[in-house]
């Protein structure tokens, strides 16, 4: 992969094939000082104002650089390495991270929080795990005035809902929620009644004194991926169905129609969403009814079954983050009457983990 010139023209030329880049792209991204501002690193022109024809008047490489003087009369050394690195989007660490399927057979590896945390390779590494598996677990986390939220806000910026901007997770009565009850919760993901539906969960252990209440785990990606293998049929339908959740309390009503499993463009994992308490099948033809039913019935099994599900208790000072898009989280009943089990949550966007991978990146040159 490398930058070639040819009679004035610029090549980009990779495995064997050769291609033109266009003359305007390069004059984008021109850096010198009086077009770029180094501190932000965004432009102090805009493009759109130029004429859409420039050329290149004269090329060459030296060293590290292309340097082009153009036909506008601007000239510019462009790093050769950053531009190849746009086209084959090496600069994109999210997508070089490969989603690792698992199920009850993982063993988990846990972080420890220390000082200096948050700008350490520590939190570089557990970012890339969390890429990986769609969790991690952090160990002596503080739990003083609301600490999840400082952590939460180190990474990128805590997602407010109408729960606010963190919630306390404990038994109660009258909850508007079956997660501030004692009963067991089944493998499912958080808000998919939301558009868009929180990315990230943080959920912080303040005091467990209970023998129950165990968190649990499910690879929403392996469940899925394992359901296409076995049953397409299945598979298919809860792809494309969109059913509609819905969330009611007393100041809000939230609805969102979504697939139970959903896609990218060029139908790879995106997305589960899975809250059977909170979905609403729309009137079909009984034929396909009958067959989304047992879709999800299947999809159900899976998901509740201790082939993929992990169980673990969260300790006083651990937080769970989890990827809501991927991983679904439960818990087994407990007894409140042998004391507190207390955990408080939050959410993030996905924008938070991948800004502070690419900070860490290159504040550690790795």
């Amino acid at each position: 992969m490398k930058i070639e010139l040819e009679d004035n023209k610029v090549f980009f030329a990779n495995n064997g094939l050769k291609k033109e880049i266009h003359p305007f792209w390069l004059r984008e991204r021109v850096n010198n000082d009086e077009f770029l501002d180094k501190n932000t690193q965004q432009r102090l022109f805009d493009p759109t104002d130029l004429n859409n024809h420039i050329l290149i008047h004269k090329a060459k490489i030296s060293e590290k650089y292309l340097e082009i003087d153009f036909t506008d009369g601007v000239s510019s050394k462009l790093e050769i390495d950053k531009l190849t690195q746009e086209f084959s989007n090496e600069d994109t660490i999210i997508k070089l991270i490969p989603k690792i399927k698992w199920d009850s057979t993982l063993n988990i590896k846990n972080f420890r929080y220390e000082d200096n945390f948050f700008e350490s390779k520590i939190m570089y590494e557990l970012l890339i795990e969390f890429y990986k598996y769609g969790f991690v677990i952090i160990k002596n986390v503080p739990t003083e005035d609301n600490f999840i939220v400082k952590f939460a806000n180190s990474i990128g910026s805590v997602r407010r809902t109408n729960f606010g901007e963190h919630f306390n997770v404990k038994s109660k009565s009258s909850p508007n929620d079956l997660a501030y009850t004692s009963l067991a919760l089944a493998p499912h993901t958080d808000n998919p009644y939301r558009n868009p539906v929180p990315c990230i969960q943080l959920l912080h252990c303040i005091e467990n004194q209970v023998s129950g209440g165990l968190s649990t785990l499910v690879d929403g990606f392996t469940v899925t991926e394992d359901l296409k293998k076995e049953n397409p049929d299945f598979y298919k339908i809860l792809t494309e169905v969109k059913v509609k959740f819905k969330f009611v309390d007393k100041d809000v009503v939230l609805e969102r129609w979504s697939e139970l499993i959903q896609l990218n463009e060029n139908k790879t994992f995106k997305q589960v969403k899975f809250s059977p308490r909170l979905d609403y099948v729309p009137v079909l033809d009984k034929n396909k009814l009958d067959l989304y039913y047992r879709a999800r019935k299947k999809l159900s099994e899976m998901y509740n079954s201790k082939k993929y599900r992990i169980e673990f208790k969260l300790d006083e000072k651990d937080l769970l983050m989890m990827d809501n898009y991927r991983s679904l989280h439960g818990r087994t009943s407990f007894n409140n009457k042998e004391g507190n089990r207390f955990l408080q949550g939050c959410y993030i966007d996905y924008d938070s983990t991948e800004g502070k991978l690419n900070h860490l990146k290159r504040k550690l040159s790795l």
